[in-house]
């Protein structure tokens, strides 16, 4: 579904990422982990088009996205959940998530709002307040549903539960299950690595701007000082 090869991201002369490559079929959880500040952020950007990649490739069920504008990528059927939230904080719950719905690839049972309050409930109790008055937890319940009112065929969340609550965390991650059930592929970032571990088809770990090592979670377990080297755990 999605594949990058070989690519190498610059913020003004200073380069990111070297030769990143990275793969996630269809259907599949696979997980972008690594310290602050190695470049999975980067990473994302990239695939969204919100910093271009200047060299490698970057395709999308087979079409090449890397140089495409961020709206050009969502419309494909990547859908963001960013870190941050980023929520439009003057709207109501309600006009978040229609603001940028959609069902471009005519999914059949698409997100619509009742399903989106059935996956979050707190979100149909609060669906008249603005964003702004939400706990930092509900407003990242609102983000992952606003990219799933967009349908998507990948949804990227960078820092899933960074900063939420254990309660609100378990939540966030009961959902993340729920949607892998029903087959939605996800390329997930976050830092609790028994969770990602339980949860994931693949992970890669990234070091320094470059894919150092992947693998699945019995791979993972089987070298546990994988996790001290890389992940600072």
């Amino acid at each position: 579904m999605l594949a990058l090869s070989g690519v190498e991201t610059f913020y003004g002369r200073s380069q990111v990422l070297f030769g990143v490559d990275l793969a996630i079929d269809a259907g599949e959880v696979v997980t972008l982990m690594g310290r602050n500040g190695m470049g999975k952020t980067t990473t994302v950007r990239s695939i969204l088009g919100l910093t271009q990649a200047r060299a490698g490739r970057i395709t999308f069920e087979g079409v090449e996205i890397a140089g495409l504008s961020p709206h050009r990528v969502g419309r494909l059927g990547v859908g963001l959940v960013p870190e941050g939230r980023q929520i439009f904080p003057t709207l109501s719950v309600r006009e978040n998530l229609v603001a940028t719905s959609a069902n471009r690839a005519r999914r059949g049972n698409p997100w619509s709002l009742d399903r989106i309050y059935d996956l979050f409930p707190r979100l149909g109790e609060r669906h008249a307040q603005i964003g702004s008055s939400l706990s930092g937890g509900e407003q990242q319940m609102l983000a992952i549903g606003r990219a799933l009112m967009t349908n998507p065929k990948l949804l990227v969340l960078d820092e899933a539960t960074e900063g939420l609550a254990p309660l609100i965390r378990a939540e966030i991650w009961a959902v993340i299950e729920t949607l892998k059930a029903e087959g939605q592929s996800i390329l997930l970032i976050d830092k609790n690595l028994s969770a990602l571990k339980k949860i994931a088809d693949r992970h890669f770990i990234m070091e320094k701007g470059r894919i150092v090592w992947s693998g699945d979670s019995a791979k993972l377990d089987a070298d546990p000082e994988l996790a001290h080297r890389y992940l600072g755990v």
